[in-house]
């Protein structure tokens, strides 16, 4: 796809992305633009992939994004993956990349628990995992928290030396129930060096955070 086509797909593809957005913010235009840039620079490091499918999956990848606690939260891929194949279908974009682009959107959630099968697919998974870390990383869990009205940490015991983690009261809870783990499950070797290293900022607010607690 040629620079200028490329420019007017990405503007339909936000386009259509802002149409469908339900006011959660950790999962905006702004996500899905720090998901395609995340992506294609995983990408760069040794694979060579299809990158209108990266741009169509990073884009639209939460253009359903059900809410954390609702009862259907695991079939967000499934549906927002239909949709996306129902819009791409409408414009100019390659037909026969549609399938590829419905099976990146499918696997890449978390809570779905499907196996990513494609380069593509693997790569759309760890950008958006990555998303999880990082400085943006905890702002994002503590925001999503927050909508949840979950408190940050077990004041007493903010690492669960003496109790269960239990990350559906507790946001800090969640870095050790989740977030940490992540850096493990990438898909691509770029993925997981990367990953790591955003890993670390967590650690460090972490230890900040008990410094601070005087635990």
């Amino acid at each position: 796809m040629d620079k200028i086509k490329e420019v007017k797909m990405l503007d339909q593809l936000l386009d259509f992305l802002d149409s469908h957005l339900t006011g959660d913010a950790s999962h905006g235009r702004s996500h899905a633009k720090r998901v395609l840039k995340m992506a294609r620079e995983i990408a760069s490091t040794e694979y060579d992939v299809d990158d209108d499918v990266i741009m169509a999956s990073a884009i639209l990848h939460d253009v359903v994004a059900l809410p954390k606690d609702h009862p259907d939260r695991n079939k967000s891929s499934l549906l927002a993956a239909d949709k996306a194949s129902n819009f791409l279908k409408t414009i100019e974009f390659p037909q026969h990349k549609i399938e590829a682009v419905a099976h990146s959107i499918l696997t890449h959630s978390f809570s779905a628990g499907i196996i990513p099968e494609t380069i593509e697919a693997k790569i759309l998974q760890d950008a958006d995992r990555m998303e999880a870390l990082g400085a943006i990383g905890i702002a994002r869990c503590f925001y999503t928290s927050g909508l949840l009205k979950r408190n940050l940490f077990h004041s007493e015991d903010p690492l669960a030396k003496d109790r269960d983690l239990d990350d559906r009261e507790y946001a800090l809870d969640h870095f050790y129930v989740k977030l940490l783990k992540l850096p493990s499950m990438m898909q691509t070797e770029g993925g997981m060096k990367m990953a790591q290293k955003k890993a670390d900022i967590l650690k460090r607010y972490i230890d900040d955070l008990l410094k601070e607690l005087n635990y």
